[in-house]
């Protein structure tokens, strides 16, 4: 059995892999992440033969996960994540392949395993990544842009009267300001997503992870796949090759 570990820019996120089946834990928001709700959630279980981390965050939170893992199994292997020039028949886009951020190169790790073909991972987190991987497995490279609540963040911080928006509203016109930037907002995440496909001619398979992914789905009007649990899987399919 082992413990995996998703820890992203704004959200903690944990499963069990145990005979190739995930069970995933409750996923936590970073600011409220501490060594008690660490301990709660996984005092329970039984001992895992390693717990598997990825990590694009703050080297605090790693050490505090390292700690609680420490303290609950000294004997457990603890293994970190790195993205790699080329493994698990994935050949990565960058050239500087260290510099890939390790979600996005597990992303394209389950990809590969789980959904044949030319396929485009949308990561719909803090940020929005965008990375094309052929049938071949060759990463072709990425994109990046600002989330959904960082580009209200932005209007608000921006601007002296613009409010943050909670506020759900469809791509159409809005007849008030918070309706405005959810509608804005959310046309701006599709239609950077749309622009991707349209500049690449080869068929793609539209694959959707990320804690935003459903709202931006709602609005995508085309053929996807939704796999919330996307880099989780590729972190178990990384660690499958030390033990």
């Amino acid at each position: 059995m082992k413990v995996l570990v998703d820890l992203g820019n704004s959200r903690l996120k944990w499963a069990v892999e145990h005979n190739n089946q995930l069970q995933v834990g409750q996923s936590v928001a970073n600011n409220m992440l501490t060594r008690e709700y660490l301990t709660a959630c996984w005092q329970s279980l039984d001992k895992p033969v390693c717990l598997a981390i990825a990590s694009v965050t703050s080297s605090v939170l790693l050490e505090l996960i390292r700690s609680v893992a420490t303290d609950l199994w000294p004997t457990c292997q603890i293994f970190i994540s790195q993205s790699q020039a080329f493994a698990h028949r994935v050949r990565n886009g960058y050239a500087e392949p260290q510099r890939l951020g390790v979600d996005r190169w597990l992303a394209l790790v389950a990809a590969r395993y789980y959904y044949p073909g030319n396929v485009c991972i949308v990561d719909c987190g803090t940020a929005i990544t965008v990375d094309l991987l052929t049938d071949e497995g060759c990463h072709l490279g990425g994109y990046i842009g600002p989330g959904l609540r960082l580009m209200k963040q932005a209007l608000m911080s921006g601007t002296e009267q613009l409010p943050y928006s909670h506020v759900q509203h469809p791509i159409a016109p809005a007849q008030y300001t918070e309706a405005a930037i959810y509608a804005g907002t959310l046309a701006a995440a599709v239609g950077m997503i749309k622009q991707v496909l349209a500049r690449h001619t080869s068929p793609m398979q539209c694959l959707l992870t990320g804690g935003d992914a459903e709202l931006i789905a709602n609005e995508l009007a085309m053929p996807f796949i939704m796999d919330s649990e996307l880099v989780l899987k590729g972190l178990a399919i990384d660690v499958s090759i030390v033990l």
